[in-house]
């Protein structure tokens, strides 16, 4: 009898393949941009879809993951609407999102006391069309927890942009696309980071790219690296997510 991760592996990437045929929504809203010129010119749709959970995947803080999240919360909130953050761990300053040019009325932190609160609440306003975005770190998800999700957020309409640990990239995903994010070398400025986003997931079929980017940490610019864009090799590419 097959055991349980390898059967998971192999229905994750059945599910993939056929995400892969999958036709956009003509008569759905039209996509968001990442606030990431570079990563919208490798997404099928020049942006996210509304109504998706996206995924950033990284090794830890400082990696850029945080910075990128935020500047797609900006392009969503544009146009009305709530960012909502679920702080359960109380990391999160207020502050840096008005940095990112989000109005302070626009931006409701939750910090839910118990895990199972923290679900709930991670639901509620993921299905509420008030919502533009949701910011979450959540560092386990269970598959029924993940589908869930998924259904709120393409009920609400908004975004859920997760922000988890690079450990979790052999973990099943519901996300629409999923990004590991990687700091690179040192940038000649002193205010600038390299860093370099993998598509480990992306429904339209662009699984395995990764786009090399200049993030400015003064103006929140995001600018192309030259030369840079390019697939991972075979074998680097996840099986799974």
């Amino acid at each position: 009898m097959e055991n349980r991760p390898n059967r998971t592996c192999c229905l994750e990437e059945l599910r993939r393949r056929i995400a892969r045929f999958e036709m956009p929504r003509a008569s759905g809203p039209p996509p968001v941009t990442s606030g990431c010129l570079p990563l919208d010119q490798f997404l099928p749709e020049k942006g996210f879809r509304r109504g998706t959970l996206i995924e950033w995947l990284s090794a830890g803080e400082g990696t850029g993951a945080c910075t990128l999240a935020l500047l797609t919360a900006r392009q969503v909130c544009q146009n009305g609407g709530v960012l909502v953050v679920m702080d359960r761990r109380r990391d999160f300053c207020p502050p840096a999102a008005i940095r990112f040019g989000i109005r302070p009325e626009q931006c409701v932190v939750v910090r839910a006391e118990s895990a199972a609160d923290n679900d709930w609440a991670m639901d509620q306003v993921l299905r509420s069309p008030a919502v533009a975005t949701v910011l979450a770190w959540p560092e386990k998800i269970d598959g029924r927890t993940f589908r869930r999700w998924q259904l709120a957020v393409e009920q609400g309409g908004g975004l859920g942009l997760l922000l988890r640990p690079a450990t979790a990239r052999g973990d099943p995903s519901w996300a629409d696309v999923r990004l590991l994010v990687e700091p690179r070398r040192s940038a000649a400025r002193s205010h600038t980071r390299l860093l370099r986003m993998i598509f480990l997931r992306c429904r339209g079929g662009t699984d395995g790219h990764c786009v090399d980017v200049e993030l400015d940490d003064e103006t929140y610019r995001v600018y192309p690296v030259a030369g840079r864009d390019q697939h991972v090799a075979q074998g680097a590419s996840p099986r799974s997510g």
